[in-house]
């Protein structure tokens, strides 16, 4: 079969069998081959030839595109995780120990954190004393979205009082430089715990509490995205949460 897209190319441009043989450094007999039999020739020299007629090579020879390899595992996944209740808390403390720029987090409520690790808000502070830039975002208690949550998860009003408990819990971060503590009413679909360029995304399932839904641990890798992906997120719903001010003393 012909290639005439080749061909009327060719023509257009005034390029013989010869002189784009020479350009391309084949024989004549090859071009021809490639124009009147529809021979494919090699990548490299198909790209040559392609950027000496100004086409795209595949559009040229369409054989030459191939089907991305699909990646069986993200270079950034470092773990996965059945469920959030199988990571004993030391995994997140850990995490934000390690902290030397930022860390993030944003949940509803995770009060499993400050139940777990009572050291919680002294850790933060230290972190933040040593110069990370800290941002906690935890859900707004009178928001419909949390209440929303509670139904779906056969909750109640469970998640609207855990948010509020999770605001006293860090409430007295409230003030201290370079922590900052928000309340947010967006719909969460995955709580995100950032340290520097590591996340654990605890991603939620309709009906099911977070506790018993997966966890990913991601690394940024220059190959990925999926880190940038959440981190992304992450900015957009703190555009949208309200600060909480510090409580007069």
């Amino acid at each position: 079969m012909q290639n005439e897209r080749l061909r009327a190319l060719m023509a257009s441009a005034g390029w013989t069998h010869a002189s784009l043989a020479s350009a391309t450094g084949v024989d004549p007999k090859s071009v021809e081959r490639w124009v009147n039999l529809g021979r494919t020739p090699r990548r490299a020299t198909a790209l040559l030839a392609a950027e000496t007629l100004g086409e795209d090579v595949h559009a040229l020879w369409p054989a030459l595109r191939q089907a991305r390899a699909a990646r069986a595992v993200s270079p950034e996944l470092v773990a996965l995780y059945d469920q959030r209740a199988d990571l004993p808390v030391s995994v997140f403390v850990d995490l934000l120990t390690a902290a030397r720029e930022r860390i993030d987090v944003l949940v509803y409520a995770a009060v499993f954190l400050h139940e777990a690790y009572p050291r919680l808000n002294d850790l933060l502070r230290e972190r933040a004393a040593s110069g990370c830039r800290i941002r906690i975002a935890v859900g707004d208690a009178d928001s419909e979205n949390v209440r929303q949550r509670g139904q779906e998860e056969k909750f109640g009003h469970g998640i609207d009082s855990r948010c509020r408990l999770a605001l006293m819990h860090y409430q007295p971060l409230a003030g201290v430089p370079r922590i900052e503590l928000r309340t947010h009413g967006t719909t969460l679909y995955n709580s995100l715990y950032r340290a520097d360029g590591e996340v654990l995304v605890n991603a939620h399932v309709w009906g099911v509490n977070a506790y018993g839904a997966p966890v990913w641990h991601l690394r940024r890798h220059e190959a990925g995205a999926m880190f940038d992906t959440y981190a992304e997120s992450f900015e957009a719903v703190w555009e949208t949460a309200r600060p909480v001010e510090e409580r007069p003393t």
